[in-house]
């Protein structure tokens, strides 16, 4: 629209512009102030002058021009109140201006008022939770308005969710802006749906509707030239259809539809598993965003691991259920994704089992039926079921969901367990706050509330389980932990979690959150085995955060009661490479004991006499993951935990990959997860010991290589 104006509010008509075939365009607002100028506000929804986007509390504000807004988030969706413009003159065929927020009639509004009377009015988008603060170009015709005065009265008069409205740019124009339906229709002939992805662009939502076949709804940023990156769905088994993409777009970006094909590869993945910040051996999405991990279950041989995951974009959103299998927890193996979201709402996080007694009837052949129970994050939040009788390859949901309703809150994050004493199933939620409650159901689909749990300073993602105490036979306990890993011991009678210690602290890491553990691990093995989300930035990349790499779990007696230790399962030992081995190393040494080991990539174990050093510990491509001998703590970056050392003996153990450092200390006792990027410039290790001496006992380097081949 021509040069962004940077004069006051108040100015109701600058040129700025010929629009083609017409008369400059009329600025009416800007909203670049420091104050409204000679616009009115009455309540407090709208401040004391523009907003420089997003408001404490609320989601990303995006799509406006400049540096202001009009964003009556002010204190919230409780406050009221309008704001009104001085009259102007009629002077164009149409009038722009970007709009977001509630969709509210006469509530979450913009008006405009002729002779006192309101002759147009728009709202936001949005009237349940979710939705997007995406502001979107609304015109209005005004051809039989010409030369008449006119006033507009941006209004705010709803305090539930949604209860604001945004607004940006109004300006007059004989070119209409307004986002219209536009469709795109395409043959499937081959497997892949690709879509061009800028991160900087404007956030779309597009319909993509197959003939015979599901509708989906998704939100991207559509590129408008050269791509960061491309994003795909598969849609293999609809060969042969016709699929129609539809968004709503203004006139100027009517053709970004094009930049849409239909091929038999993914686009851009000449470097797949080999991008520069590519963990190399936790999983990540070939793809998109990942979050939770969820539906972590065992079958046939296979290692199930489901998660949150955008399959279309850099950022979160879309929540849908990205699939992954393995036989080793180490080499994973990308489905298609599971589920997707439907009329109930997006797929939050969940969990799944193996029927074996075939409770919920949905068995159709010699095997048993994968059931993932999962949030549907919908208006308002349910808990739902979706099966599958071929080893995951295909879901379908259940036709009678939700099977649990909504309680409070956004309950969320079903936990499901087979209680064999009782021979029924038992499900961990999140209600609200820092409360949990426990059900049970004897077929899945029908569940009764048990009891409550509270854990002080934990919200979300709930897990449940049983597991022997180590050195104790026959003595088992009950763990119950939230999103942060925050755990209680205790015990459970079928209805009633009872806590005997805690809640303990299950990490010290800045790259942890939402782990959940696998179901259906068979006895033989009887191990109780972990995956976390490693909430790690992936600059630059077309793929973000990672999962943790699987840990096994004890759970060891300690005077202070029962604690759970944490190791990497043995299964790290399928990407041994070369091995590098040092013992009875005195430190300090002359010269650097690690000197011509190099690489991305390590499994690190060492155990250090602590002879007067002040502090020890390993510098790990620049990283330093230290031991303070005097505070008695380890620390790497700005994590750091508690370690007493019994017999002036550290043990310690790194698993380092492209991203991150994940520590483990005292045999398990402390696990400390690290999201780090170091340089890509240096690649050594090194050993020390500072203030003091100390002795390498035995310390062994494992080059590692890459889970993806």
């Amino acid at each position: 629209m021509g040069m962004r104006a940077t004069l006051p509010a108040a100015v109701l008509v600058l040129s700025l512009g010929s629009a083609p075939g017409g008369a400059p365009d009329l600025l009416v607002a800007d909203f670049e102030g420091g104050d409204y100028g000679a616009w009115t506000a009455e309540g407090r929804a709208f401040g004391t002058g523009p907003a420089r986007g997003t408001l404490p509390g609320q989601m990303p504000v995006t799509g406006f021009l400049g540096r202001g807004l009009v964003n009556s988030f002010h204190g919230g969706d409780s406050s009221v109140g309008t704001l009104t413009s001085p009259p102007f003159r009629i002077e164009r065929r149409y009038l722009n201006f970007l709009i977001g927020g509630g969709k509210y009639p006469g509530e979450t509004c913009v008006d405009l008022l002729v002779g006192g009377q309101v002759v147009r009015t728009a709202t936001g988008p949005n009237d349940r939770p979710g939705g997007s603060e995406r502001l979107a170009w609304q015109s209005w015709d005004l051809g039989e308005l010409a030369g008449q005065q006119a006033v507009i009265r941006i209004v705010d008069r709803r305090t539930g969710g949604w209860g604001h409205i945004n607004v940006d740019h109004i300006v007059q124009s004989d070119v209409s802006l307004q986002e219209v339906p536009r469709t795109v229709e395409l043959t499937l002939t081959r497997r892949y749906l690709n879509f061009p992805v800028a991160n900087q662009a404007t956030m779309r939502r597009l319909t993509v509707a197959i003939a015979d076949g599901p509708t989906r709804e998704l939100d991207i940023q559509l590129a408008e030239g050269e791509p960061d990156f491309w994003v795909f769905m598969d849609v293999g088994e609809f060969a042969g259809r016709q699929a129609a993409i539809t968004s709503p777009l203004a006139e100027p970006d009517a053709s970004l539809l094009q930049g849409i094909t239909n091929d038999d590869t993914l686009r851009g993945a000449e470097d797949l598993y080999r991008e520069q910040y590519r963990p190399q051996f936790h999983f990540s999405s070939r793809r998109g965003w990942n979050n939770d991990p969820n539906g972590l279950v065992y079958h046939q041989g296979e290692y199930h691991l489901f998660y949150q995951h955008n399959p279309y974009g850099w950022g979160w959103g879309n929540m849908h259920w990205g699939h992954a299998v393995s036989r080793d927890l180490v080499h994973w193996q990308e489905l298609p994704v599971a589920l997707y979201p439907d009329a109930l709402g997006t797929c939050f996080s969940g969990s799944a089992v193996v029927d074996t007694h075939n409770t919920a009837g949905f068995q159709t052949g010699p095997e048993p039926s994968i059931v993932c129970i999962y949030t549907a994050a919908g208006e308002p939040f349910t808990q739902c079921l979706a099966y599958s009788n071929d080893r995951g390859r295909t879901w379908t949901k259940y036709e009678a969901n939700p099977v649990l309703g909504h309680i409070v809150g956004s309950n969320r994050d079903p936990k499901v367990i087979w209680y064999e004493p009782r021979r029924q199933w038992i499900m961990a939620l999140y209600l609200d706050g820092e409360d949990y409650a426990l059900f049970s159901s004897p077929d899945l689909k029908q569940w009764t509330r048990l009891s409550d749990v509270r854990i002080g300073d934990s919200t979300e993602c709930p897990e449940f389980f049983e597991m022997p105490v180590e050195g104790k036979p026959g003595e088992k306990r009950w763990v119950f932990y939230g999103g942060n890993g925050r755990y209680l011991v205790g015990t459970f009678d079928g209805v009633t979690f009872t806590p005997e210690a805690g809640p303990q602290v299950m990490h010290y890491g800045n790259c942890f959150y939402a782990s959940q553990t696998f179901n259906d691990i068979p006895p033989a093995d009887g191990r109780r085995i972990l995956i976390g989300w490693g909430t790690m930035e992936m600059p630059g990349m077309p793929f973000n955060q990672m999962m943790t790499f699987p840990v096994e779990l004890t759970l060891r007696e300690r005077a202070e009661g029962p604690r759970l230790f944490i190791n990497p399962v043995r299964e790290i030992l399928n990407l041994h490479g070369r091995k590098h081995r040092r013992a009875n190393l005195p430190l300090p040494a002359t010269e650097n004991p690690l000197t011509g080991i190099e690489g991305d990539c390590f499994d690190i174990s060492v155990e250090l006499e602590l002879q007067g050093a002040t502090q020890v510990g390993l510098d790990v491509r620049g990283i330093p993951v230290v031991y303070n001998v005097t505070a008695r703590r380890l620390s790497c970056l700005a994590c750091t935990a508690p370690l007493e050392t019994p017999g002036g003996l550290l043990k310690l153990r790194l698993l380092v990959d492209r991203t991150s450092i994940e520590v483990f200390a005292q045999d398990g006792e402390v696990y400390m997860p690290v999201g780090v990027i170091p340089s890509d410039y240096i690649r050594s290790l090194d050993v020390f010991a500072r203030g003091g001496a100390a002795l390498v006992r035995s310390l062994e380097v494992c080059e590692l290589k890459s889970a993806w081949g």
